[in-house]
């Protein structure tokens, strides 16, 4: 059975995480500084990382940082909603995923199930098959025609499979709407900003563990979308 390291300066968020994950039977070593935190993922066997960003003494951002020097683990960050810029250095320094506070207990467990799935399962399988584009948690065999979630497969519309596959090729890249109707409708863009919102939301629908607050389908306001870089 997997072991995750909980590590939060606030013994009741740390003792809540502990009763989620023990629940669906995973081990939990706990910490409360990032100091802790990294001694015990150099001491203990650890597969998975659940981490506060705030913190003092070490803060989760830079114990995460000493924790790369010596494992690729799976970390999640636990972030406050005004902590966007925190978030955001966190994925460009190695995390692989955040969960915003406050948070449910089912999406605690979806996100955590989802990234030692990637880690246990699909680490070693990564190739070099150019027909297998992969961004973050999401691949497309493009010969196949197929998406994948975590590996597994994910039931799309060609409709949906060719807007993903547009934001897949391009991560990072803002498309505004007009331009993802004429790629993929091949017509004319008049009307169709309702018409790929639709679309949009139903592959956050199925590809996003909490669709409200997306991971890689994002929106940017006034200008289009984009697909997250890993």
């Amino acid at each position: 059975m997997e072991t995750i390291l909980i590590c939060d300066d606030e013994r009741d968020i740390v003792s809540a995480l502990n009763i989620y994950l023990t629940a669906e039977g995973w081990k939990t070593v706990l910490a409360y500084s990032g100091r802790e935190a990294v001694e015990l993922a150099k001491t203990q066997n650890i597969q998975l990382i659940l981490m506060d960003i705030m913190m003092p003494e070490m803060d989760g951002i830079t114990a995460m940082t000493e924790i790369r020097r010596f494992s690729n683990v799976p970390v999640i960050l636990l972030t406050a909603k005004s902590e966007d810029s925190d978030k955001i250095l966190g994925l460009n320094v190695g995390a692989d995923d955040y969960i915003t506070k406050p948070f449910s207990p089912a999406e605690v467990v979806a996100r955590v199930r989802s990234q030692l799935r990637r880690y246990l399962r699909l680490g070693a399988a990564e190739t070099d098959d150019p027909n297998l584009l992969t961004v973050g948690s999401i691949s497309l065999d493009t010969k196949a025609k197929t998406a994948y979630l975590d590996g597994v497969p994910v039931p799309l519309t060609p409709i949906e499979y060719d807007i993903l596959s547009l934001l897949m090729h391009d991560p990072g890249t803002v498309f505004p709407p007009r331009e993802i109707y004429s790629a993929v409708w091949k017509a004319n863009p008049i009307g169709s900003e309702n018409t790929v919102a639709v679309h949009i939301r139903h592959l956050r629908e199925k590809l996003e563990i909490n669709p409200q607050e997306p991971r890689w389908i994002k929106v940017v306001w006034g200008q289009g979308y984009k697909l997250e870089k890993a």
